[in-house]
């Protein structure tokens, strides 16, 4: 994937003391793509369970994200899609610069070109790269929403700010009112709104998208979808994370599946539309999952993994309603 000359080694110098001089700086071959992942891996050192005194236990590491590759290019929604618990938020994370004290972490991140290590994405956090959380908890409790959204800033651009949060309360229908109330007095749906808000205001280039459709009415979700679209054929590039693969279809131009920490498969909308045009097992199976399939999974080579694929992806969108 791309020329040797690309693979110099994603660390967080943080951790790990080595970082490359170029880092953040270096320009790649991949100069049409918004951000590429190459050979990501993400461990996390932990003490052994298994050893009979706290002061004696073995150190170890246990892998969660390996060797995953990502692109998404300008213009471009990539929705990624799997089970619980198979990475996919800590790819955002790590996208995004931001790691655990005990995290491991090695590969390639490329953004606009160029070869970022953790400080330099920390950097293009929030400048650049817009971060769409899965938790309402992101939101300051004893700060007013309206002051969030618009964040803080040298008092020339306030009144330019102010008014980009006025338009955004209006296209997702958030009364003014709700400028002067704190994160407490809003509904579930409200807050999520209030989320996507803080991600759009700076005119992000990019945009990593963590779950941000549950406690959304359909049309909402929807709008939402639709501005994320919006925002990718003007140039932008978005990270759809989602359990709602129905949703996502209907906005996305590319899907990533994940599985046991890594992309097995990344696959046009399109072939969604046909399971044998899918060419992992559990991404056939994830299709069968859906509502609109029955949940049913047909006999055929793979069966057993397949049954359960679809029990596991079925039990996750049946959660999110």
């Amino acid at each position: 994937m791309g020329s040797e000359s690309c693979k110099t080694g994603f660390v967080d110098s943080n951790r790990s003391g080595r970082r490359s001089a170029s880092a953040g700086s270096e320009r790649c071959a991949h100069e049409g793509d918004l951000l590429r992942v190459e050979g990501l891996s993400i461990g996390f050192r932990m003490y052994d369970e298994g050893s009979s005194s706290f002061f004696q236990a073995r150190r170890r590491e246990r892998r969660v994200i390996d060797n995953l590759g990502l692109s998404v290019d300008r213009g471009e929604i990539v929705a990624v899609v799997g089970a619980s618990g198979s990475g996919k938020t800590l790819l955002a994370n790590a996208v995004l610069g931001s790691f655990e004290p005990n995290a491991v972490v090695s590969g390639d991140i490329w953004f606009e070109g160029r070869r970022m290590d953790a400080r330099a994405l920390a950097a293009v956090r929030g400048n650049g790269i817009s971060l769409v959380p899965q938790s309402v908890a992101f939101l300051d409790p004893l700060m007013k929403v309206g002051r969030q959204v618009e964040g803080l800033v040298a008092s020339g651009d306030a009144d330019m700010r102010r008014a980009r949060r006025k338009e955004l309360f209006s296209r997702y229908r958030l009364d003014e009112r709700v400028a002067d109330l704190y994160p407490f007095e809003l509904s579930g749906g409200m807050a999520r709104r209030v989320l996507l808000c803080c991600a759009l205001i700076d005119e992000p280039r990019l945009i990593i998208a963590d779950e941000p459709t549950p406690g959304l009415d359909l049309p909402l979700a929807l709008k939402a979808l639709g501005d994320f679209r919006s925002f990718a054929d003007t140039g932008g590039g978005v990270v759809l994370i989602t359990h709602d693969i129905e949703l996502a279809l209907r906005s996305a131009d590319r899907v990533a599946v994940f599985k046991d920490g890594t992309v097995v498969e990344e696959a046009p909308v399109g072939c969604f539309a046909d399971p044998e045009r899918l060419a992992h097992p559990f991404s056939r199976a994830l299709w069968h999952a859906l509502p609109s399939h029955d949940f049913a999974v047909p006999g055929k080579p793979g069966a057993a993994e397949s049954s359960w694929a679809a029990s596991a992806a079925a039990g996750d969108v049946e959660r999110e309603r």
